[in-house]
């Protein structure tokens, strides 16, 4: 950036990016806190064609599998920049920078953070709901082998990782017991693999709540004192209006106060006027 001096002289000054790449690294995380929104929305219809098929496609799943992975891929990455803004902070401190940037760089990052964590609630409440009715099919399928079982029952199979323990006594001798078992089969690995996932995703999730747990008052504050700041200028607004007008009939007043003394001095003139002359 060129600047003249008072001797007219063209000299460089050097300017400050350090806001203006703070808020490009903004304007990314929003794009990526976005894309992994739009990728939980394309897992809930990846997931309602899993569960409405007794036999999903195996693309269904890969699909599936690559959402998943991309989601767990750009949350590592928002995670990991989200951190280092924080650290940032310090830094910033002790570089002396002005309480102002600083304020606004954590009012930032604490949205940011705020966002991504509900991103990342919807997804682990999409995760279990997948789970919850994969267990339901499980749990019917099972019923039409003519294997009932109760919840804590279905719950320690998929604890243990061997649908067997269930099924190995079941003979599959007809066409409906055998596509059965190839269901209990199938969701039952489609429930282990996600709850890797979820594990694979729980210390991240923890982490990034806990810190918008504790900035959440923060968070608070300015929504309140933005909220407060409208309602001043509102009430500013609707106070000027009355000023105003108290202003305009005032002044509307003071004239006919003005045209009135005026017409008073004009009688007793002419009062005057007409004794002088009838001496």
């Amino acid at each position: 950036q060129c600047k003249r001096n008072e001797d007219g002289e063209t000299v460089v000054v050097e300017k400050d990016h350090f806001m203006d790449d703070f808020f490009q690294q903004v304007e990314e995380l929003r794009n990526n806190i976005a894309k992994i929104a739009q990728n939980v929305e394309e897992v809930k219809k990846q997931h309602s064609i899993i569960l409405s098929a007794p036999n999903p496609e195996g693309r269904t799943k890969e699909e599936l599998e690559e959402l998943n992975e991309e989601i767990k891929k750009t949350a590592n990455k928002v995670r990991a920049r989200l951190k280092s803004i924080e650290q940032s902070f310090d830094q910033g401190e002790n570089a002396n920078r002005t309480s102002v940037d600083l304020r606004i760089r954590k009012t930032q990052h604490s949205v940011l953070a705020r966002k991504f964590v509900e991103v990342m609630t919807e997804y682990n409440e999409t995760q279990i709901l997948f789970r919850e009715r994969s267990k339901g099919r499980i749990q019917r399928q099972l019923e039409i082998t003519g294997k009932t079982t109760t919840d804590e029952e279905l719950e320690e199979m998929l604890e243990s990782g061997n649908p067997s323990i269930f099924t190995s006594d079941i003979i599959s001798d007809s066409q409906i017991t055998r596509q059965a078992l190839n269901e209990i089969e199938s969701r039952h690995k489609d429930i282990m693999k996600l709850e890797s996932s979820i594990r694979e995703l729980h210390e991240m999730f923890m982490d990034m709540a806990m810190f918008v747990e504790t900035q959440g008052e923060m968070i608070n504050n300015i929504e309140k004192n933005v909220m407060n700041a409208t309602d001043y200028v509102e009430h500013a607004k609707e106070e000027t209006k009355k000023a105003v007008k108290y202003q305009s009939k005032a002044r509307r007043k003071k004239w006919i106060i003005v045209i009135v003394l005026l017409v008073l001095l004009a009688i007793i003139g002419l009062i005057i006027g007409l004794a002088v002359g009838t001496r």
